[in-house]
């Protein structure tokens, strides 16, 4: 393998069924830096990486590395040119252990004996960016932030010249974010070449030399991070401008709405992942649940919707006792989910826009009659979602896989309070989205406030836990460390040692 010191993707061009995802592109990186690349969902930005990383053919243009034309027909093309990339949406086999997963993906792993003979070298990676993964556990076993982090190890252990990373900190603890930017920023001295995709803009600045953004599948503009500020960025990106806070109006809480009642639930491990623990969600609240991925969270969301047995407490919302009642059962209680992974469990992917816009609700009196759908009715309602949510899609009768992230995460959010549930789980809604999703989910959550619905949400976006939520509840090792009113800023500072364990109020 060559040593790759210069990439250039010239005039690129990629469409699907006549819609241009990238239009001309022109993008450049030498040895030594890191560059960012901004756009809005469905602006183009992974369709291109996919294209450098063999997985999608290009219309026209062409690559050079090294001043030289070359053809990048598949991934092990491009790892044999010196590039490497960690995906958004997770290649890894579920049924498969972490050592597995890592030694199908590692080009250095030998034919006899692989995971004894890489274990020491995972068990390294793991151990330099604090990662603590267990080598043997199944990856269905791990929350998406233990995934990514099975992800981020495969693409490092390749040793790329290149690596590419698509929303590489969405799920890591600050301090696992230092360390990795610190092996980047080693990289980039020692002559490597880093992209980075990411919507969090302070990491833009904080990280990168260069910028280049899309929009629309075109270059909008290209910019040295030392000459720009977050405003202009984002409003390169969605050519408006953003505002970052959110407004959130005073809002008088009402009846409870949920009851917690010292809630123990097993995780995929066998032990206690839910210590119990006990809480109360009102009427005209947004309460949120933070802390790092893998405290708890997850089973603790699965408990409330009825996808995880509840081993002992009670869940009750209102006054009735939903406990280890079936999803359906509780969906028709008054209680709706928008899902930490929105691909695998939010949407039926090969099926059309309109089908997923009714999934949980089909069973209706307006969507049903007997045994029989209504289509008629169903269109009506998925056009009304796609127009009220701002769902960027060119039919109603296209397959939702084909939407970018943040659509699809537009529709389940709209489909799961169209029918105004008395209470919303929401689990990282805004997980891997553009500023300007962002913004526009964040405030259909506020809206669901003002209406009088109750909000639980699970976010390990701390600016987005302190915009939006009245009141703060921390997770440790699947125990709560202490629950914040939003107004307490002396405790609010403590959080940082809350989500550490090292504080309990």
């Amino acid at each position: 393998m060559r040593k790759l010191q210069a990439l250039e993707m010239v005039k690129i061009s990629k469409s699907f069924q006549g819609f241009f995802a990238n239009k001309n592109i022109d993008l450049h990186i030498r040895s030594g830096e890191i560059l960012g690349l901004l756009g809005e969902n469905g602006a183009g930005k992974t369709t291109l990486m996919n294209i450098l990383y063999g997985l999608y053919q290009p219309d026209s243009g062409e690559i050079r590395i090294n001043g030289e034309s070359v053809q990048i027909k598949s991934p092990l093309d491009s790892i044999h040119q010196g590039i490497g990339m960690v995906h958004q949406h997770f290649m890894l086999i579920q049924n498969h252990s972490v050592i597995e997963n890592i030694a199908l993906g590692y080009e250095g792993t030998p034919f006899f004996f692989p995971k004894i003979r890489i274990k020491d070298r995972v068990e390294e990676f793991s151990r330099r960016f604090n990662f603590s993964l267990e080598p043997l556990k199944k990856v269905w076993q791990l929350s998406a932030g233990e995934q990514q982090r099975v992800e981020i190890i495969k693409a490092l252990m390749n040793g790329a010249d290149l690596l590419i990373m698509d929303e590489p900190t969405s799920v890591l603890t600050p301090r696992e974010i230092k360390d990795l930017f610190h092996t980047l920023k080693e990289m980039k001295s020692q002559g490597h070449m880093v992209i980075i995709i990411t919507h969090k803009l302070d990491e833009i600045m904080e990280i990168c030399d260069r910028v280049t953004v899309l929009r629309k599948g075109e270059i909008a503009g290209n910019a040295d991070t030392a000459g720009m500020d977050k405003a202009s960025l984002a409003r390169m990106m969605i050519g408006r401008d953003v505002i970052f806070n959110v407004k959130k109006d005073p809002v008088v809480r009402g009846d409870r709405t949920l009851n917690i009642s010292n809630l123990i639930v097993i995780g995929d491990k066998g032990g206690p992942a839910v210590k119990n623990i006990s809480f109360d969600v009102f009427e005209s609240e947004i309460f949120g649940i933070a802390g790092v991925s893998g405290n708890g969270q997850r089973e603790l969301a699965e408990a409330i919707t009825g996808i995880r047995r509840i081993e002992s407490g009670t869940v009750k919302v209102g006054h009735r006792d939903i406990t280890n009642l079936s999803p359906r059962k509780i969906y028709d209680h008054g209680v709706s989910h928008v899902p930490e992974e929105r691909i695998k469990f939010g949407i039926a992917p090969g099926l059309f826009l309109y089908d997923n816009a009714i999934l949980k609700q089909h069973h209706l009196g307006k969507f049903s009659r007997n045994i029989f759908l209504e289509y008629g009715r169903i269109k009506t309602h998925a056009r009304s979602l796609v127009d009220n949510y701002k769902v960027a899609a060119r039919s109603i009768n296209v397959e939702i896989k084909n939407l970018s992230g943040g659509n699809i995460q537009k529709l389940i959010l709209g489909r799961e309070i169209s029918e105004k549930p008395s209470l919303l789980v929401a689990s990282h809604p805004t997980y891997g989205l553009d500023v300007g999703a962002t913004q526009y989910l964040r405030e259909q959550l506020l809206i669901r406030r003002r209406e009088g619905g109750a909000v639980l949400l699970f976010s390990e976006d701390l600016e987005e836990i302190f915009e939006l939520c009245d009141r703060i509840a921390v997770m440790f090792q699947g125990e709560l460390m202490g629950i914040i009113d939003s107004g307490d800023e002396e405790k609010l500072a403590d959080i940082g040692l809350m989500m550490a364990g090292s504080l309990r109020y």
